[in-house]
């Protein structure tokens, strides 16, 4: 996992805008909301600070975003 957190955080540096394509998740914020990287962590899950207040982690192998 270590490898795939280090090529996420080349992808995905911090300040990097994204929108939510796919979160499986009941509290996840509506598909579309964009939201701005602060980070990967050790588990290779994208931290976002989503528009809407949201704080969701974006899950690898598990949700989708797209870089806008």
């Amino acid at each position: 996992m270590r490898n795939k957190s280090e090529s996420l955080r080349k992808e995905y540096p911090v300040g990097t805008r994204v929108k939510l394509v796919r979160m499986d998740d009941p509290h996840a914020p509506p598909v579309g909301t964009r939201g701005t990287v602060t980070g990967v962590d050790d588990i290779a899950s994208i931290l976002v600070n989503w528009d809407n207040g949201s704080r969701l982690n974006v899950l690898f192998g598990e949700d989708e975003v797209r870089k806008v």
